[in-house]
């Protein structure tokens, strides 16, 4: 059974840090490429970041970009969102997702098959 675990999330105030991990487990995690999104309350999910499979290769949405940094851990079968210089436009819940259909950086949502359940950010003014 495939298992994606985020966690990390909390409250945290603006200009703060917070670094998101995501667990996987039930599939050969350096074959496929992970990405992150997020959802805030009354908006569509959005792309953030992804990673490919070796790591070597990162794209970044430009709301985050310079701000946040994706990385994993290929023998721990981790992803990371480390996060910086957050704002409260960054509140939402955060979603890891890995995509086991198609060979390089994805952005959209259709094409990662595999979610987290999410974990909650929330920024202070």
């Amino acid at each position: 059974q495939v298992q994606l675990v985020e966690s990390g999330g909390g409250l945290v105030q603006a200009g703060g840090s917070l670094r998101l991990s995501c667990a996987v487990s039930g599939l050969t995690f350096s074959n496929y490429a992970m990405g992150w999104f997020r959802q805030a309350p009354g908006k569509e999910r959005e792309f953030l970041a992804a990673i490919t499979a070796s790591g070597g290769s990162t794209s970044y949405a430009d709301s985050v970009k310079g701000r946040f940094t994706i990385s994993r851990d290929n023998a721990k079968n981790t992803v990371y969102l480390q996060m910086n210089s957050l704002k409260p436009e960054d509140t939402a819940v955060y979603y890891c997702a890995a995509d086991r259909r198609t060979i390089g950086l994805k952005k959209a949502i259709y094409e990662y098959d595999v979610w987290g359940q999410g974990t909650q950010v929330s920024v202070s003014s």
